[in-house]
């Protein structure tokens, strides 16, 4: 288990963001953001991107957990729905993401967006582990 508010990897769009890491453990993981201007979409709400990265890290960090092997879980397929607007600049959300399933090679995971008592987002997501860094090195710019 992490420390509080410490990301296991260094993950500089998250730190941009303001997203907190708050857990990871055990198959679950737990994330944290207050909302600030700059996060809003053209309807002065949280943008879905917003939303969705949490999400989607959650889950990540979730099946990461269970193998503290992997270097990484990449995401190879995501769906979100989304419930009702997320939040305006000064809202908390926090997200909380489970494993579900697991092979060797890949976990299953869904996760929940939360405003205080309100369920926004749910998404559910399919992350293939990496064991090793030399991996993401293979990956080659477009």
């Amino acid at each position: 288990m992490f420390p509080s508010h410490i990301f296991p990897i260094d993950n500089p769009f998250l730190s941009h963001l303001g997203v907190e890491f708050v857990s990871m453990g055990d198959g679950a993981a737990e994330l944290a953001l207050t909302v600030q201007p700059h996060h809003m979409n053209s309807w002065q709400v949280t943008h879905g991107g917003v939303s969705m990265t949490m999400l989607d890290v959650v889950m990540a960090l979730a099946g990461r957990s269970l193998y503290p092997q992997a270097e990484a879980a990449v995401t190879v397929e995501m769906k979100t729905s989304f419930l009702q607007p997320a939040g305006q600049s000064g809202a908390r959300l926090v997200a909380k993401g489970k494993a579900f399933h697991q092979s060797t090679t890949m976990c299953f995971c869904d996760a929940e967006l939360w405003h205080g008592e309100h369920l926004v987002a749910k998404a559910m997501g399919t992350f293939k582990y990496l064991r090793h860094q030399r991996a993401a090195l293979k990956i080659k710019p477009g």
